[in-house]
């Protein structure tokens, strides 16, 4: 197929030079500048074309980017997984909605400057920022479908480039940039516009509502908890919570406001309970099966969280639980397969101490049970997560043969993928789950029963999980982000 747009001259807004900085606070500011700097030029160019005739040049703006350069092996704290570089050499990342990530970014570059007492550079990068990005923040501007225009749209501007919106960074060995440098982000900034907008498709809610701490859950009773938890949160002045959002962006900030929510839900409900500097809670109902498991955690890594939770219903797989009871995942077998291409089974997915003391904890504060007792009503060991929800209806001597031979004590569909996700985008996470059925013990998962379970176990599970939550909030950051979660060649940047 031929392409004349690359014979068009080439209108871009005023190139600035890079800069040294050695104040992360103004690094980011200048990063801000030049992004919307960039934006704003590229929505005026699309708006003007959309009204007019196609143009005889073709407009293209560059997201900034950020560079670190160091010359020895300088001495850092070994303690610390990220904030630094391991060897000398260059390196780069670009960056999109630095607004967004202020404060992310603030804290990442400051760590970078401190630790090798070196600037960093900011400045305009050579990868250019597709229109369909750059205009999704503005509400009066709509990329319009191919077809629509009288010209080709990629004639005029740059669009998506699959080829750069992967994952090569996470799941790879010796990724270098097309300059030669090292990766200083886990993610470019095509990756991240890329995520940002999914995410806004599957939850109905911008990103700017997210929040660090991240509870997935399989069944809508935990959302109706959710929000009942959050008006009680608004209404106790001394919470620290201001605000709950809901799918459309619905806002609420007082505790009998009404949550008004689309009819049509999103593909994955999501609901942010929210606190000062991103420190509430985010609730996202992913429905049934690892691939919404997947697609949630693939986009919602972005936005770099500081720790991920797994709280839904499962099935029990031993005689000697009881329904209600609560399973704490210390391993996984991992039968979903919607991972296998990023991150093979044979993979160890370790469980992470911090995580695990917090959900303990919070399931004896909870449950007013500690020590000994506590193994009445928890169980740890391995979980298995599969892409077969109908798995009991097959042979079983095959299935069951392997969660034997894995010491399973439950099974579900999630729980796995979040978790090795989480592996390997470098979010702590955990799972706690709450038997819901025990196929293989003939116990299963009925209409009347289930109704019953639901009112009475719901509740309590959800608030094991925010308990959880608000232990890992008190926690430092150098502490929660383990060491164990990082590769031979890691980035600086979290």
């Amino acid at each position: 197929m031929t392409t004349h747009h690359r014979y068009l001259p080439i209108d871009s807004p005023d190139a600035r030079a890079p800069e040294e900085f050695r104040d992360a606070a103004a690094a980011v500011a200048r990063l801000e500048e030049l992004y919307s700097e960039a934006t704003t030029f590229l929505q005026a160019r699309f708006a003007d074309v959309v009204r007019g005739a196609a143009p005889e040049r073709r407009f293209r703006a560059y997201y900034p980017e950020i560079r670190f350069a160091s010359t020895s092996f300088d001495k850092i704290d070994s303690r610390l997984s990220f904030g630094h570089v391991a060897e000398p050499g260059s390196y780069a990342t670009t960056v999109t909605r630095p607004d967004l990530f202020r404060n992310y970014l603030t804290q990442q570059i400051g760590l970078l400057i401190g630790n090798h007492d070196r600037p960093v550079t900011i400045g305009p990068s050579e990868t250019p920022i597709p229109v369909h990005f750059a205009v999704l923040n503005d509400a009066e501007l709509q990329v319009p479908q191919e077809g629509a225009l009288s010209f080709p749209l990629r004639d005029v501007f740059d669009v998506p480039d699959l080829n750069t919106t992967n994952d090569a960074i996470v799941n790879g060995f010796g990724f270098k940039n097309e300059d030669g440098s090292g990766a200083l982000a886990p993610f470019t900034a095509q990756r991240v516009d890329y995520s940002l907008a999914r995410l806004a498709h599957y939850t109905a809610t911008s990103p700017e509502h997210f929040q660090n701490h991240v509870l997935f859950t399989n069944y809508q009773f935990y959302v109706e908890e959710f929000i009942a938890f959050a008006r009680a949160a608004l209404a106790d002045p001394e919470s620290g919570y201001t605000a709950l959002v809901g799918p459309g962006n619905t806002v609420i900030t007082e505790p009998d406001a009404a949550l008004d929510v689309p009819l049509k839900l999103p593909q994955m409900p999501t609901y942010h309970l929210k606190r000062k500097n991103e420190a509430g809670i985010t609730l996202v109902n992913i429905g049934v099966g690892p691939s919404n498991a997947k697609t949630a955690t693939d986009h919602i890594a972005v936005l770099r969280p500081h720790v991920w939770l797994m709280v839904g219903h499962c099935a029990g797989l031993r005689n000697t639980q009881h329904l209600g009871d609560y399973v704490l995942a210390h391993a996984y077998l991992r039968e979903d397969k919607v991972l296998d291409d990023d991150l093979p089974v044979w993979v160890p997915i370790p469980a992470l101490a911090e995580v695990q003391i917090a959900l303990e904890r919070a399931v004896a504060d909870v449950a007013q049970v500690d020590g000994y007792e506590l193994k009445r009503i928890m169980r740890t060991g391995t979980v298995a997560t599969v892409d077969n929800r109908n798995w009991e209806l097959r042979d079983q001597s095959g299935p069951v043969q392997r969660l034997s031979q894995s010491r399973a004590i439950a099974l579900d569909m999630e729980s796995a993928t979040i978790a090795a996700n989480g592996f390997r985008f470098r979010v702590p996470y955990g799972t706690l789950l709450c038997v819901s059925d025990k196929p293989l013990h003939g116990e299963l998962k009925l209409p009347g029963m289930a109704s019953s379970f639901y009112k009475t176990q719901v509740s309590r599970h959800l608030e094991i999980g925010i308990r959880a939550m608000e232990k890992l909030r008190e926690m430092p950051l150098e502490r929660l982000h383990s060491r164990k979660l990082r590769s031979f060649e890691e980035t600086a940047f979290l």
